[in-house]
């Protein structure tokens, strides 16, 4: 399509399709939920022309809180009974009554949303809004640092890929396959009946089974999601049979950034964010230099139980610029990593670097180039001074969406759009840059 304004337009209208009154589903068919940082994109890209329409859209992800703080990743909607059926949200005391949520967690976007929605309100309002959310937000933080840091290091841990939200990156996989794997999936696996299951999945009745997760890792994903379901969603409960927990690097990353745009909230909404939390904002802002790797240069998640970095390079090694807490010289080391043959493709930033053994450019989080986390990577890029680097990002990310469609993820290699079409961050987030980057 010619033209900025061709293109914001064309991003509108998915967005409007993909409307459901008060909240925005990812894709027609195979998303059909609310999904916690998918909804947090949104409404960054909804802020810039429809203000109330993005603060509804992060309203409406409260609906789903639990009483002890936790936000879900996944809010369903009443005409879809799959995802009731897999969570059983009841069997726990904490979940809400008047909805169906999922028992996890997903990437803790929402303090950058609610601050880019409250950048275009009048002082005032935005007053009002953050004394609403504050509170809140500052729960769903408590939650956090209470039921996933058992150390007090300031470092979260994730006990299912899906929290990550980058369900099938690499560190995750290699972890998954070294845990026993039920006998059922064994069975599946040895016997090759993973071609029956592609017949039955959600997923591959509208995409092919290539650019999806691997049947036998989407099996083991869905057996974990069960284990939690059986311990009722309690951390204490899933640590204490050994369950994969993980340090997530990615999730980690978003967290820091998350907490200090809390406290500037909760400093204007002048709500008082518990003295111990605070104690753990400030741990947390050094603790990522506890998954760095010396040797490599470059940043890994880690094994709860071993504290051994897993290393396995991905995307997520950049996302520490986004935190903005990491030093300068470490911030250029993943530059330099950045520009290498590995990541700069012609259409940067692949989710998984090029020589990889997972490497796959079509396969989920296992190579393709997503818009979310390049408008993550632009934004970190940004606060430490890299504008050449973030401003090719933006203009190859703009590029892809103009000449290939708002598609959920694509090739690195050569553009070809894959995974869901008319997808809604992809379309939120070209809004926000194309604001951004021209001043519509």
């Amino acid at each position: 399509m010619d033209g900025q304004s061709e293109l914001l337009e064309y991003c509108k209208t998915i967005l409007k399709q993909n409307d459901l009154g008060g909240w925005t589903r990812p894709a027609a068919h195979l998303y059909p939920h609310q999904w916690l940082w998918d909804s947090c994109f949104t409404a960054i890209g909804l802020r810039h022309y429809n203000v109330k329409r993005a603060q509804k859209e992060v309203n409406n992800l409260f609906r789903g809180q639990w009483k002890n703080g936790m936000l879900p990743n996944t809010i369903m909607s009443p005409s879809d009974t799959s995802g009731k059926r897999l969570w059983r949200s009841e069997v726990s005391k904490n979940a809400p009554k008047d909805v169906s949520t999922s028992g996890i967690t997903q990437p803790p976007m929402v303090a950058e949303a609610v601050t880019r929605v409250g950048e275009k309100m009048s002082k005032i309002d935005r007053r009002v809004w953050y004394k609403k959310l504050a509170p809140k937000l500052v729960a769903y933080h408590e939650w956090l640092y209470r039921e996933r840091d058992p150390h007090g290091e300031g470092i979260v841990i994730l006990l299912h890929p899906w929290e990550s939200g980058l369900d099938n990156t690499p560190a995750w996989m290699q972890e998954l396959y070294l845990n026993e794997m039920p006998l059922w999936i064994k069975t599946i696996k040895t016997f090759k009946l993973d071609s029956f299951f592609n017949l039955v999945r959600s997923d591959t009745k509208y995409l092919p089974a290539y650019q999806r997760i691997d049947t036998v890792d989407a099996l083991s994903l869905y057996s974990i999601a069960r284990q939690l379901r059986r311990k009722k969603y309690e951390t204490r409960l899933m640590l204490r049979h050994g369950h994969l927990a993980i340090e997530d690097l990615g999730f980690n990353s978003m967290l820091i950034r998350a907490n200090s745009l809390l406290v500037q909230i909760c400093e204007e909404a002048k709500f008082e964010i518990p003295s111990w939390l605070i104690t753990r904002f400030k741990k947390a802002h050094t603790s990522l230099d506890l998954l760095w790797s010396e040797e490599d240069a470059q940043y890994y998640s880690r094994n709860f139980e071993t504290f051994e970095l897993i290393e396995q390079p991905s995307i997520m090694t950049f996302l520490p610029l986004y935190a903005g807490s990491i030093s300068k010289q470490k911030a250029l080391k993943l530059v330099e990593l950045l520009r290498t043959k590995d990541y700069w493709l012609p259409y940067p930033v692949p989710s998984v670097p090029k020589s990889s053994k997972f490497f796959d450019e079509s396969r989920y989080w296992q190579g393709p180039t997503w818009l979310n986390t390049n408008w993550l990577i632009i934004d970190g890029l940004r606060r430490y001074g890299f504008d050449d680097e973030a401003n090719a990002i933006e203009q190859r990310s703009m590029s892809l969406v103009s000449q290939k469609g708002s598609s959920e993820y694509f090739s690195p290699i050569d553009g070809t759009p894959a995974g869901a079409t008319n997808f809604s961050w992809t379309a939120a987030l070209t809004i926000d840059l194309l604001y951004t980057s021209s001043k519509l």
